[in-house]
């Protein structure tokens, strides 16, 4: 177990709604925790718990606050116990793709799913989630488009749906679509694509002057290969229209969860099925919410309005220093809707839940997904090392250092501009 110490000061969390920010502080210390190894974070992450009847039958009872209906109104400030219980259970969903992806070069399975649809939840500890894994979704990053048939496309993440007993413990039958984040090299080029560019994503509605990541569109749009099953935003649309016709009498819920690279393909995802209508019904819109975790931005200010006018509802839960959620966009962004340039700019959709955690001896934490849900499994919002332990340290160069020794520990050989643009792009941020 983790040595825990405690310090004397309160902690806060600051959490922004729409525009405003808000701060909410508790007499809870401050802790500081040390360093664990991967594993044991990754195994805590994805254990599940069973919520208590009470949780259950508050969940059913709220479900359309919790999704977001209102925005979270009154729910974020302070953190309502039936929500932090809802992030946390999509976390431990979206961490499972990671534990499931196969990255062992030897393997028959390589950058494929390591298990069968019937078993990846129960392999990843999650047997007791309540879903059934009902296709499994790949994509291919923009620099391997068109090689060798099918096998280009890169295990992304999984389409499920509630079974008959999470239904009704949940209220609603919900479909998740879980997407994991950025892991090769191909994937890391794809999201250094910082150009703004059309979504054009409704033929008959193209709207120009929605802009999104150009990274993110290609790995959204681009065709697997000849003999794929199409691009990963076909085999989405396909799937979730299917299971949205099957369960059209009953109540339902478009939950589309991911962490990094995954949360904005979820929210490109949600913006196309609101954009092209296909989460109505004759007499109502099955609503659509995208968990958002450690989530970069995705589009300008018309996209952020459009999704806001589609009725897309976002939570992105942020570590304030994880340096992925203030990109793209580092000083082309929001701020600058005041001197009327924002629509050349980047801007983040929907309500943000700001946790703030950092690890003197593992910088690259900040980005980690099984940190993220791990601590908010322990019911602080706010976990970081007291300032005694600095030690006079470079945070900046150190995390910059430490995340590069990261990536070069990927299973393949990255080049030196991109191990270079890691270091720079953390040192300009200064990570603490």
């Amino acid at each position: 177990m983790a040595a825990v110490a405690s310090s004397s000061s309160a902690w806060a969390v600051s959490l922004h709604v729409r525009n405003r920010r808000y701060r909410w502080r508790s007499k809870m210390p401050v802790v500081a925790v040390r360093v664990r190894s991967p594993s044991s974070v990754a195994a805590e992450a994805v254990r599940v718990r069973t919520p208590s009847a009470a949780a259950a039958c508050g969940l059913a009872s709220m479900w359309r606050k919790i999704q977001g209906a209102d925005d979270w109104a009154g729910l974020v400030e302070p953190l309502n116990p039936v929500l932090r219980d809802e992030v946390v259970r999509y976390g431990e969903l979206v961490t499972a793709c990671y534990e499931a992806f196969d990255l062992d070069p030897a393997s028959p399975r390589f950058l494929k799913c390591k298990h069968g649809k019937e078993r990846l939840l129960h392999e990843s500890g999650l047997g007791s989630a309540g879903y059934e894994i009902t296709r499994y979704i790949y994509a291919t990053p923009p620099e391997i488009v068109g090689g060798g048939g099918g096998g280009g496309g890169r295990w992304i993440g999984y389409v499920a749906v509630a079974t008959d007993e999470a239904a009704r413990r949940l209220g609603r039958r919900d479909v998740l679509v879980a997407f994991r984040g950025t892991v090769t090299k191909s994937e890391w080029a794809a999201n250094l694509m910082s150009s703004l560019t059309p979504a054009r994503l409704d033929p008959h509605d193209p709207r120009p002057e929605v802009k999104v990541e150009s990274g993110f569109l290609s790995l959204y749009t681009n065709e697997r290969g000849r003999f794929s099953h199409g691009s990963c935003r076909e085999q989405l649309l396909k799937e979730v229209s299917r299971l949205v016709k099957q369960h059209e009498t009953e109540e339902m819920s478009l939950t589309l969860a991911g962490h990094s690279m995954g949360s904005a393909l979820a929210l490109l995802l949600g913006y196309d099925l609101a954009e092209l209508g296909l989460n109505r019904r004759s007499d109502s819109a099955v609503p659509i919410t995208v968990y958002s975790y450690g989530g970069p931005r995705v589009g300008n200010w018309v996209f952020k309005e459009r999704c806001e006018e589609l009725g897309v509802k976002v939570l992105r839960v942020v570590n304030v220093r994880d340096p992925v959620t203030k990109l793209p966009g580092l000083f082309l962004n929001e701020s600058l809707r005041r001197w009327g340039g924002a629509a050349e700019c980047y801007a983040h959709v929907g309500v943000e839940l700001a946790l703030d955690f950092f690890e003197v001896k593992n910088p690259a934490c900040v980005h980690d997904m099984a940190k993220y849900v791990a601590l908010l499994k322990r019911q602080h919002g706010i976990f970081k090392e007291g300032a005694a332990a600095a030690g006079g340290i470079s945070w900046a160069g150190k995390a910059a250092v430490l995340l590069r020794k990261k990536v070069e520990e990927l299973p393949w050989r990255p080049d030196a501009a991109l191990l270079s643009q890691v270091g720079i792009f953390v040192q300009s941020l200064g990570l603490i």
